[in-house]
């Protein structure tokens, strides 16, 4: 199972945010790649980059300091944020070099459309899935709609995706670790036979355990993106990839 750090770019630093709340931000560096870099000697094997920015505006903002990361770092990045149209994922594939990108508010807007764009780029596609009760939250996490999470995963089962990044957001930057209601959502969608990777609330080793633990019984959960924890040092990469391993 793979960890993926996250780096939050907004205003061309490294933030966080608490519930995906702008309003409760948290630098923690003035240089993204610096942390990118730290992060991949940690042996991370996949960076997970946010443009916050991007998810406001819906479109790309930070570009040019994700491209800083892409050309820095060994590993590869996926990247959200803003990515409404094709000119954006192809903006971010060919020219800046991320490996996968991730959509979630226009999936939810014109599924249609997303299906056309993971045919057109297969296996480079990510489904953002943020959630709030089960009930998928887009715009940045501005707005919750009323579409089951599970629902929406329904409509892109047999398609080439590259991950369904699931996200809880009311765990999301609280410190508070991954609730089992989250974690039963995760083994549902792996059941649909999507491949998954877990994001939001990991706080401790004994998160990234009790995921590892889901991975060995669901082989589709795929993966674990950590945040806070990371900054806020209650984990470290390489005990969390040691973690994954028991």
């Amino acid at each position: 199972m793979e960890i993926l750090p996250a780096i939050d770019i907004r205003g061309g630093k490294c933030v966080r945010l608490r519930q995906g709340d702008y309003g409760q931000e948290t630098v923690f560096g003035d240089d993204p790649t610096e942390m990118a870099l730290r992060w991949a000697e940690g042996g991370a094997q996949r960076l997970h980059l946010v443009d916050l920015d991007g998810a406001k505006a819906g479109k790309p903002v930070n570009h040019e300091v994700v491209k800083k990361i892409v050309d820095a770092v060994s590993v590869p990045c996926q990247m959200g944020g803003g990515i409404r149209d094709e000119a954006a994922i192809q903006l971010m594939l060919d020219d800046i070099g991320i490996d996968r990108v991730i959509v979630g508010t226009q999936a939810l807007k014109d599924p249609q459309w997303f299906k056309e764009m993971v045919q057109r780029y297969p296996q480079r596609l990510a489904l953002g899935l943020d959630a709030r009760d089960s009930k998928v939250a887009t715009e940045g996490w501005l707005d919750v709609s009323e579409t089951s999470a599970l629902d929406l995963a329904k409509e892109y089962v047999g398609v080439d995706l590259a991950a369904v990044i699931y996200t809880n957001i009311a765990n999301d930057g609280m410190m508070q670790g991954v609730d089992e209601a989250t974690i039963q959502d995760m083994i549902q969608l792996t059941e649909l036979g999507l491949p998954v990777i877990a994001s939001g609330g990991v706080t401790t080793l004994k998160d990234v355990s009790r995921l590892g633990e889901v991975h060995q019984q669901h082989p589709r959960l795929m993966g674990a993106i950590i945040g806070r924890a990371l900054y806020e040092g209650t984990i470290e990469v390489p005990a969390a990839i040691a973690a994954t391993n028991l």
